[in-house]
């Protein structure tokens, strides 16, 4: 595949990294997403349901990948020409991946969630997850909307969830893996949510979108928050 200044960033402002590598290949592989869900599943009956008898491969796998020169970076990429970038970070003993958000007019890409032993986020309610996955837009990783929903998954946190989310859920798990009970991971992983579980999203004064996360640079009560100016553009952003 010919790489693209769209599908395969040589730099992301305001982020120390890479070089980055475009391996798109990677979401059509099972025990790919097996590895990068791992997190999102933190109780031990979620645990068995994604990894089952694959869980060595997919770690190791997983390890390959947040350990070698080349950086690999999966770009989403949204309306108004933002981009959402999943780059899995390869320092050596300080290995992650991170969720960024960048637009061309901005100096530094804001960084909604790292998904690591530290994990910082959610960055995205529900909403904003399946409205990136179903753009539909191209010049990314993928269009497809499973294997968007999933990518972006791992950086999500919302306790108010529509009915149909584990309708969805297991759609894109059955699309994309072998696991052999999505109906009940779907669920699972719908429940746990990841290290820092559910979030309440409100509206804040301004119109901008804020959660009650203790991790999130999204909660304005954290000593790390963003500043309003920039909440507000990452809520225009990521705007359904």
């Amino acid at each position: 595949m010919t790489k693209s200044a769209e599908t395969h960033p040589a730099r992301i402002p305001g982020y120390d990294g890479g070089p980055f590598s475009h391996l798109p290949e990677l979401l059509g592989e099972h025990l790919f997403w097996l590895g990068h869900l791992h997190n999102c599943a933190q109780s031990e009956e979620a645990e068995e349901l994604l990894l089952g008898a694959d869980e060595q491969e997919a770690a190791e796998l997983h390890n390959r990948l947040l350990g070698g020169d080349d950086w690999p970076v999966f770009t989403v990429p949204l309306t108004g020409a933002h981009r959402l970038h999943v780059v899995y970070r390869a320092f050596e003993e300080d290995e992650g991946i991170d969720y960024l958000l960048h637009h061309p007019d901005w100096d530094d890409a804001e960084h909604l969630a790292q998904d690591e032993g530290h994990f910082m986020g959610p960055g995205l309610s529900w909403a904003e997850l399946t409205a990136a996955a179903d753009n539909g837009l191209t010049g990314g990783s993928t269009t497809d909307p499973h294997a968007r929903l999933l990518l972006l998954l791992p950086a999500f946190g919302d306790d108010a969830v529509p009915d149909d989310a584990v309708d969805r859920l297991t759609a894109a798990l059955c699309a994309r893996t072998h696991v052999e009970a999505p109906d009940q991971l779907a669920a699972a992983l719908l429940e746990d949510q990841g290290p820092c579980g559910p979030v309440r999203w409100i509206t804040a004064e301004g119109g901008h979108r804020i959660n009650d996360g203790g991790l999130s640079f999204r909660n304005p009560a954290n000593r790390f928050a963003w500043p309003t100016a920039r909440m507000a553009r990452v809520t225009a952003a990521l705007a359904p």
